[in-house]
């Protein structure tokens, strides 16, 4: 993703800050428009998959889980076949397709690209369903719009640069990715628990610093196109972190089922 474009004033134009703010705010709200719009085809797939995939009546179920849910048919080929790998490596193939191609894409094509790929992740999300209780699950999803909320409103506001603290950040979200995959041997408690707590600091500064840079992109100069493809970028990272804080606080609130 280009670097961003600050927005730099070199001399006094009546109205033209009252210009910038309001159309930056206009960016803004259109970026969070975008991702919670995100979150909620997110939500829906995944309750939508997980109704289809589970049922109460044993005529028609295929399998039961230790936990005691009864899977359909359905929720078998993608919970216990092998079209598992399937739903959950389609998200990653959909997002690195939409950042690598976005800059040539018109932004309706963009924009569809992206539901597609929140449905998908709502597809590969619904699993949690068979871990967690679905109160615990409310309760963190609450819990994470509050912090993003107010980690996001501190990186749109604060006057400090946190290139540094984003810098130091991403690094840490490769480490967290090396230790998970080291932990798929280990099968480790203590590091899982290592790993959650990280990731939820890494995350939840990866929120303000990623608002931050979005805010930064803004130009008032930009043609529309333009505009739109750099708030549906904005809102993929917005999502991104939301979601990613949403799972690694669910390892920690969560009830197991």
């Amino acid at each position: 993703m280009a670097e961003p474009i600050r927005n730099f004033q070199t001399r006094a134009v009546p109205g033209a800050a009252v210009d910038i703010d309001q159309g930056l705010r206009a960016y803004m709200i259109r970026v969070y428009n975008l991702m919670g719009l995100g979150l909620l085809i997110t939500g829906l797939a995944a309750v939508g998959t997980i109704m289809l995939a589970t049922t109460t009546d044993p005529a028609s179920a295929v399998a039961t889980l230790p936990s005691g849910e009864m899977l359909t048919s359905f929720g078998y080929a993608i919970f216990g076949s092998p079209l598992r790998w399937v739903v959950m490596l389609a998200p990653l193939a959909a997002v690195l397709f939409l950042s690598f191609r976005v800059q040539s894409m018109s932004v309706s094509a963009a924009q569809t690209t992206f539901w597609v790929y929140a449905g998908l992740v709502g597809l590969s999300l619904s699993s949690i369903f068979l871990v967690y209780t679905t109160a615990s699950i409310s309760q963190t999803f609450f819990a994470t719009a509050a912090a993003f909320g107010a980690l996001s409103l501190f990186g749109y506001t604060t006057k400090r640069d946190l290139t540094a603290m984003g810098s130091f950040l991403i690094m840490g979200v490769f480490g967290i990715i090396i230790a998970s995959v080291i932990n798929i041997f280990l099968q480790s408690s203590a590091l899982s628990f290592a790993v959650s707590a990280i990731g939820v600091l890494v995350f939840a500064g990866l929120t303000a610093y990623d608002t931050q840079k979005i805010k930064e992109m803004y130009f008032e100069g930009d043609a529309s196109d333009v505009a739109g493809r750099k708030a549906i970028m904005g809102a993929l990272t917005l999502y991104l972190d939301f979601i990613n804080l949403f799972m690694f606080l669910l390892q920690f609130m969560g009830d197991r089922r």
